[in-house]
């Protein structure tokens, strides 16, 4: 009879469980010096090693011959265990046997010693579904059970067990295991089982898995049913996945607002009989490395992708701001709600979300409205918008003025024949006069205070100076920080700190800042914003 290979491969020591180091270390300790806890409890997410461990470890506490704390896997008590035949270990599914009288059997049991093996154990799997009547029948049972007795509890769910049951364990909580762990994992089965395993997909088996043993080699089983070479496609037909450079091409399409090539997906993910939430999971988890990589500057630490994948991740990322990016993510996240109420409707949707990101005058929300800001605050900064001079006469001109301008205007304009060379240049226009500083357009530089924050963490002692000045951007992409004392102008400009501004700058406004393009002023008179900027000012102050 065929046996699944997860079972088949399942660790019969500690040391073949992967991913579990600060777990099965403690265990074999506890087992080799014979100082095991009374009751255990194994907390963590699915296929991480939790009832793995429940019976290697029954078997280590009643193991003739433990070796480095590990069961032996040869003597009697070992091969009793191993065979089923062991009636002093019995495993309990708490789902299916969560009522008060199952308990109560356990607790008449206790009292009888073990018919043949050293302890009885009482492995209780997914213990949090039992009942309260059924959870305060174990209470005391669990705190003091006879010398012969070991509990071993399992629960996916923490939170839902009682503050009572869980003080009276020794509590492990098993992480999820790491990629490079899962792939290992997955190419020493692959090998063992002539099954022929590409890297990629190997990869590609491990992210879907998502940290858990159990369904990664179930996954590597499914794809390798018809005994054919396991690759990317493999895996992407057996998932039914619609693969991660077709996503990206999804999101290329949204920025360049191409509608055919957007309805053409969808169309292309219903005839195939895929689901379409499948593949919306896949368009938020992109968006969610785009997201990292705007925001971070460490992402590849935090995202698992191959070269070829982040550099395409970071070409599309250089397209979007983060607050389009936000944007789009509210719009993902409430499709998929929408859909998983109404399946009925699930292309409607996906398809009038994708319309909805494309064009972001479709939609009045505030994320909408900040995405647009964003986009007009780009034009201006480029030049593509002229800023708008807001400052109005204080009174009219009069008649005999306005006659005289127009006359002037009519009389044709001198200019010099022999320009003063660039190089010299009046006291007046020197950078660092107010009357320059008032011919330049400056635009407040929104993310200032995200500026200050990582020039806070190599250097604290600068960060009152930072948050009390002000930051702008010129037209020739300079950022000006203006102080309003000169003992401030002087503590900014002493030392490392001008280049940790500059460092700071070039992370949060993804572009390289040279020593020409950062100019520390005390302030004078304000240059003139755009109307946008004085009401998003404006609004930021209230």
């Amino acid at each position: 009879m065929h046996q699944a290979l997860y079972r088949k491969w399942r660790p019969q020591i500690f040391d073949d469980v992967c991913g579990q180091e600060h777990i099965t270390s403690i265990l074999r300790y506890e087992v080799e010096h014979r100082a095991f806890s009374h009751a255990y409890l194994f907390c963590g997410s699915r296929g991480t090693g939790k009832t793995t461990c429940a019976k290697i470890l029954a078997k280590a506490v009643n193991c003739e011959h433990p070796v480095n704390g590990n069961p032996c896997g040869t003597c009697a008590s070992c091969q009793a265990i191993d065979s089923g035949a062991a009636t002093d270990v019995l495993e309990m599914d708490a789902a299916s046997n969560n009522g008060v009288d199952n308990i109560r059997e356990i607790r008449d049991e206790v009292i009888y010693s073990p018919s043949s093996l050293r302890c009885r154990v009482y492995i209780i799997d997914e213990v949090h579904m039992l009942s309260t009547p059924a959870f305060n029948a174990l209470l005391k049972t669990l705190e003091e059970p006879p010398e012969h007795v070991v509990f071993i509890l399992a629960t996916t769910e923490l939170q839902k067990l009682p503050a009572t049951i869980i003080s009276r364990c020794q509590r492990f909580d098993f992480r999820r295991i790491s990629t490079d762990v899962l792939i290992g994992r997955l190419t020493h089965i692959a090998k063992a089982e002539g099954i022929a395993l590409e890297a990629d997909a190997a990869r590609l088996l491990a992210r879907l898995a998502q940290g858990g043993m159990r369904d990664a080699i179930s996954l590597l089983e499914l794809c390798a049913g018809s005994r054919r070479s396991v690759t990317v496609e493999t895996v992407e037909e057996s998932v039914g996945l619609t693969g991660r450079e077709a996503v990206m091409e999804t999101v290329n399409a949204i920025v360049a607002k191409d509608y055919d090539l957007l309805f053409s997906r969808i169309d292309e993910i219903v005839r195939s009989s895929k689901d379409i939430e499948v593949f919306w999971q896949d368009l938020l988890s992109l968006y969610r490395d785009i997201l990292v990589v705007k925001t971070t500057e460490r992402a590849t630490a935090y995202l698992d992708l191959t070269d070829r994948e982040a550099e395409a991740l970071l070409a599309i990322a250089s397209k979007l701001r983060k607050e389009r990016v936000l944007y789009h993510c509210k719009l993902l996240e409430d499709a998929l709600f929408a859909m998983q109420k109404a399946n009925s409707v699930k292309r409607t949707v996906a398809e009038m979300t994708l319309v909805r990101m494309c064009d972001d005058t479709l939609d009045t929300s505030p994320e909408a409205l900040i995405s647009r800001i964003a986009q007009l605050e780009d034009r201006v900064s480029m030049g593509a918008v002229a800023s708008v001079q807001t400052s109005a006469p204080t009174k009219e001109t009069p008649p005999v003025e306005k006659a005289e301008v127009a006359k002037a205007s009519e009389q044709p304009v001198k200019t010099r024949e022999n320009p003063p060379p660039a190089s010299v240049t009046s006291e007046k226009d020197k950078p660092g006069s107010v009357e320059a500083s008032a011919k330049r357009v400056l635009r407040p530089l929104r993310s200032w205070m995200e500026v200050v924050e990582r020039v806070g963490r190599g250097d604290p002692t600068r960060v009152g100076f930072l948050k009390a000045a002000r930051a702008y951007t010129a037209e020739d992409g300079s950022v000006i920080v203006r102080v309003d004392n000169p003992f401030a102008l002087s503590m900014l400009q002493n030392g490392d700190c001008p280049a940790r501004i500059r460092a700071a700058l070039s992370a949060v406004l993804q572009r390289q800042m040279g020593e020409q393009q950062l100019c520390l002023e005390i302030a004078g008179q304000a240059a003139k914003a755009s109307v946008i900027d004085e009401i998003l000012e404006a609004s930021e102050s209230n």
